[in-house]
């Protein structure tokens, strides 16, 4: 049977050899754009509903960051086992209907008054949950619908795609919470999933049927296989390590960052959301950037030096003082920066990683690379809650923002900083337990 990477799919369409004449990954693509949308709305919502309306301090707002980011650590590994053995398109519909729900839940408890602290908690797991298991089915979905020879463009897409959200999502959720509430913000991010379930579900290529049970010791030698995969290539393996070393330090920056605007730089709701949205934009001249740069300077330079950019902007901001008229500027140009070096990383790390890996362990090797680079997020949060406490909003952002820099590094001393214009092949996969004992190549 040939592979959803070939020239054919499995029911025996041909593949269009324009993305976007191919109606299945415009489906996808308009899906995981509301998606998106929703998602980048939700990070803001409950956040700005926690420090604005329930006066969270800095520790409670990191607990609920934790809370949130808690999924990743707790179900990356198994995740990635299960949907290698699952359609993707029936993971994805059932992930947005289920995120739906849960900020639906949110919506009403706001609404009768119910929406404390300890509900903020339950619903952050909920969705944080619920999208590990659809940012996991994605990845393998795309490998599923496209040629390889097309990874790069469907990626700078779908990422660019993701741009548009950090634009509007952020910025639309400040304002709904600052000039309307959290409730209403609630029903925004519940909207976007609700058509995002819509679009996924209307995809028709038929993927080949996987078996939905298997003995536990049979979903634990398929975690093991992913980890060893990873661990073996030494690209996959920098990745894990720069992207953990980035994360941690990324989630303590954001936890202190959600606090210093509002309260050191007196920025509203809708401020806040409007230096975040310049992400946005920034992150979609990485998208075309993405598909540029690494073809003439090659992949390894080009993620080096995009990290140092975009990671050490973040310097700047400790620095700000004044007016927002003067501070939300520099907030702009400052998330513009940061928006077009970690785009441009994002793009090239998941080329590589989705060309140097089989397609039966796709799902399992971008598992095992969030399960180690966003694992550690939520002692980040619990860390940017503490530092904030103990040592104050300006050094603690200074502290934090520097602890981004290591990302490059471990880059920059690797053979990852080698690589050039032309990504490596996949690498054999072991063989699973399906399929017998022992290893391949």
């Amino acid at each position: 049977m040939p592979s959803a990477s070939s020239a054919v799919s499995d029911s025996g369409r041909p593949v269009p050899s324009s993305l976007w004449r191919d109606s299945d990954f415009r489906r996808l693509w308009v899906g995981q754009t509301a998606s998106q949308f929703g998602e980048q709305a939700g990070l803001v919502v409950l956040p700005l509903f926690a420090v604005l309306t329930l006066h969270a301090g800095a520790t409670e707002l990191g607990v609920l960051r934790a809370v949130g980011q808690a999924p990743i650590l707790l179900l990356s590994l198994f995740v990635g086992a299960w949907v290698d053995r699952w359609r993707t398109r029936t993971v994805m519909v059932l992930t947005d209907a289920g995120r739906a729900l849960a900020l639906g839940a949110a919506a009403v408890a706001g609404l009768v008054g119910r929406l404390g602290l300890p509900a903020l908690f339950v619903i952050a797991f909920a969705v944080g949950a619920l999208s590990v298991f659809f940012d996991v089915a994605y990845q393998a979905c795309l490998v599923r619908l496209v040629r390889r020879d097309q990874l790069v463009r469907g990626n700078s897409a779908l990422e660019g795609s993701r741009s548009a959200a950090q634009i509007g999502g952020p910025a639309l959720g400040g304002a709904l919470v600052s000039l309307l509430s959290a409730p209403i913000a609630a029903v925004s991010s519940a909207l976007f999933f609700a058509l995002s379930f819509l679009s996924i579900r209307r995809i028709r290529r038929v993927e080949s049927a996987p078996q939905h049970r298997e003995r536990p010791s049979r979903v634990w030698r398929r975690i093991h296989e992913g980890l060893r995969f990873v661990v073996s290539n030494s690209a996959l393996r920098t990745v894990c390590l720069a992207s953990a070393a980035f994360q941690f330090s990324f989630a303590a920056v954001m936890t202190v960052y959600l606090l210093f605007l509002p309260r050191e730089m007196h920025l509203s709701g809708a401020a806040v959301g409007l230096a975040l949205a310049a992400t946005g934009p920034g992150a979609l001249l990485g998208s075309v950037l993405a598909a540029r740069l690494p073809n003439r300077f090659g992949y390894g330079p080009v993620l080096v030096a995009a990290a140092a950019l975009g990671d050490g902007v973040f310097l700047c901001v400790p620095a700000l003082h004044g007016s927002p008229a003067v501070t939300v500027p520099a907030l702009l140009a400052v998330n513009f920066v940061f928006g077009v070096g970690s785009q441009l990383v994002n793009v090239a790390v998941m080329a590589v990683r989705q060309t140097v890996t089989p397609d039966g362990m796709q799902g399992r090797a971008a598992a095992t690379i969030t399960f180690v680079g966003m694992g550690l997020s939520p002692l980040g949060s619990l860390l940017g809650g503490f530092l904030a406490e103990a040592w104050g909003l300006r050094t603690s952002l200074l502290v934090t923002a520097t602890g981004m820099l290591l990302s490059p590094v471990v880059m920059a001393l690797s053979p990852l900083v080698h690589l050039g214009r032309t990504l490596p092949a996949a690498q054999s996969a072991p063989l699973t337990a399906d399929r017998g004992k022992g290893d391949s190549g």
